[in-house]
């Protein structure tokens, strides 16, 4: 039986939790390096959902971070983006492009919405090197490696060049149709998407496809109707009775899963099918008396599961609570940030607008 009331969200304790892992960027937690700059946006973004960035975090803490960011912003030959951290830089070449330090898709998604979270202004972004990167990314068959040089590729990547591009307001850095027939390959019978052609359906993926779609084509369905369906059901019965959502068919419920399948279902129009308060009501028992959130009642919280836990109760607030403590910032679901957020990287990361008259000056040699 599911509790008829929800316990209190625990914000000030979760924003202790991600503030603490934060404080560790620039020089400890070295297990997590390669991993380091997502890591930070987890940290933030649940700072920023929560709607405790500025109580619980001071104006040069914010500029240090904006700073630690920005020195992961790495430039060659194959494009501008951001790695992520410094563990493979030898100190003396920080500012210059090893090959061993190559920009990496995900993390440069990251940073882009990490620095928008700390309201950075971008003028340092170098956004031609950034398209050229994106286009050194992708491959053959429409997708997108994590690198240049190849890693991962599937879904995940694919969707960071789709965020990327849309933050950019240009998508001149990728051939758009043949990304949109990739992702389309990945779709699998049971209506969700894998991480590449053939594979098993997941959440996660499926999210990334989805979300793929839409900030590609705009306002336009991009399904048939009974792809829609079948879409939908498979993430509805995703829904354990427990209220949380599992990742595949026949597995446990997982906390993040409460995000990658609630947010699917909300970009086809279909949140309202979402067990809200079962939902929730599983995010609360996962949560750590210490602080944070874990992927299942017990274990031990980490910034991942705290930031996506908050996402699915901001995007997919239950219809009642226990007052003020579930309050929490509307979601852009689509670029996966508050809309305050994803509204400063829409107007800021875009390369500056140039009027007529201004060209008009150019051309005459003024």
């Amino acid at each position: 039986m599911l509790p008829t009331s929800l316990p209190p969200l625990s914000k000030g304790a979760h924003a202790a939790h991600c503030k603490r892992c934060l404080s560790g960027l620039p020089a400890s937690q070295v297990d997590i390096d390669p991993a380091k700059l997502a890591l930070s946006f987890y940290c933030l973004g649940s700072l920023d959902v929560s709607g405790e960035l500025e109580k619980k975090t001071r104006d040069w803490e914010r500029e240090h971070w904006r700073e630690w960011i920005w020195g992961q912003q790495t430039c060659g030959q194959y494009g501008t983006g951001f790695r992520a951290s410094s563990y493979m830089t030898a100190k003396h070449s920080a500012e210059e492009h090893s090959g061993y330090d190559n920009p990496q898709i995900i993390m440069t998604y990251t940073a882009l919405l990490s620095l928008s979270i700390l309201r950075d202004n971008f003028s340092r972004l170098d956004r031609k090197g950034l398209l050229k990167f994106l286009r050194s990314c992708q491959n053959a068959d429409g997708s997108f490696s994590s690198e240049p040089l190849g890693g991962d590729s599937d879904l995940r990547t694919t969707f960071c060049a789709f965020a990327i591009s849309t933050m950019l307001d240009d998508w001149s850095g990728m051939d758009v149709a043949s990304a949109l027939q990739f992702i389309r390959s990945c779709r699998t019978y049971e209506g969700g998407y894998g991480q590449s052609p053939f594979g098993e359906a997941l959440g996660g993926t499926t999210y990334c496809a989805l979300a793929s779609l839409r900030l590609a084509t705009k306002q336009l369905d991009p399904l048939t109707l009974q792809d829609r369906q079948k879409t939908v059901r498979w993430l509805v019965q995703n829904q354990a009775s427990n209220g949380g959502f599992s990742g595949r068919t026949n597995k446990d419920a997982d906390a993040c899963y409460c995000f990658w399948c609630g947010a699917s279902l909300h970009v086809l129009d279909a949140g309202d099918l979402v067990d809200k308060a079962a939902m929730t009501s599983f995010i609360a028992s996962c949560q750590f008396k210490y602080g944070g959130i874990a992927k299942i009642p017990g274990e031990h919280p980490d910034p991942y599961h705290t930031y996506l836990s908050l996402a699915a109760a901001a995007l997919l607030p239950p219809d009642s609570s226990d007052g003020t403590s579930w309050a929490l910032c509307p979601l852009d679901p689509l670029l996966n940030a508050t809309y305050q957020t994803s509204s400063w990287a829409r107007a800021h990361i875009p390369a500056p607008k140039v009027d007529d008259d201004d060209d008009a000056l150019g051309d005459a040699g003024v």
